[in-house]
């Protein structure tokens, strides 16, 4: 048995699994006796799985990217000052900033992994002194190393975060029971429980809310956790609605760009 701790909260872990990713680096896993959380062992193979920095299996990035757009744009207009800034940290090829600011929203985008290709122009710039009204950490929680770490670094940019990342099961499923995992990427090297997200609250002093599958919100706001649900639930008959509210930034980007280049 490979001997580890928890990357999140440092206790004790137990082995529960082992499969094999990339179709070719053997790879134990682990379960927190105390937050829950499911971890790969140290993740060596990362080089190699990120030559590729988004994967090919990953068929759904258009469709998730239209539905953070509803989620978003309902919790930001309701919950946040929709005039702020924004950040999206781990961006991928800026498709979700690009669609934000279509809808009216002020984003910018930041990734280490990947090119922006769809919101050139609209780079978050790298100062420690910037903050925004909220970031937005979309399907990015499960490839951190260190994800009490990360979370640090962005509590400092932001203390209200909008993140997706599925919850594990309770018992964590064997690899080939579910595709969360991503062995065949190997991206994927850690998986949260409502139980990791509550002890990373606690620790912040912020609070949690979770639709209880994959949307959550850390921030230092007190919500009904029943509203929080229900925006979600909702947010894609409700979205139409705040764009008629709301003045897209599509033609004035257009302009700033073409001036840029004149």
């Amino acid at each position: 048995m490979i001997s580890t701790t928890c990357r999140v909260c440092k206790m004790t872990v137990e082995a529960i699994f082992s499969t094999v990713l990339l179709q070719k680096h053997p790879t134990q896993y682990f379960q927190c006796l105390n937050c829950g959380y499911v971890q790969t062992e140290e993740p060596y193979w990362l080089p190699e799985a990120y030559e590729s920095s988004i994967n090919d299996s990953d068929t759904g990035m258009i469709m998730r990217n239209l539905w953070l757009r509803n989620v978003a744009t309902t919790l930001i207009y309701f919950l946040f000052d929709h005039k702020g800034r924004f950040l999206d940290y781990g961006s991928g090829y800026g498709v979700f900033v690009r669609l934000m600011r279509d809808v009216g929203f002020d984003f910018y985008w930041q990734d280490k992994h990947t090119e922006n290709l769809f919101a050139q122009g609209f780079e978050f710039p790298k100062s420690e002194n910037l903050s925004v009204e909220l970031l937005t950490c979309f399907e990015t929680f499960e490839h951190f190393v260190k994800p009490a770490v990360e979370l640090d670094n962005l509590l400092c940019i932001s203390r209200n975060i909008l993140l997706s990342t599925e919850f594990v099961p309770d018992p964590a499923p064997p690899p080939d029971k579910w595709w969360y995992y991503g062995v065949e990427h190997g991206q994927h090297i850690g998986f949260f429980r409502k139980k990791t997200f509550e002890y990373l609250a606690k620790k912040n002093n912020l609070r949690f809310y979770t639709n209880g599958q994959n949307i959550h919100l850390l921030t230092e706001k007190r919500l009904l956790p029943s509203s929080f649900k229900w925006m979600t639930k909702a947010s894609k008959y409700i979205t139409p609605l705040i764009q008629r509210r709301m003045q897209s930034l599509t033609w004035k980007d257009f302009e700033k760009l073409k001036a840029s280049v004149s």
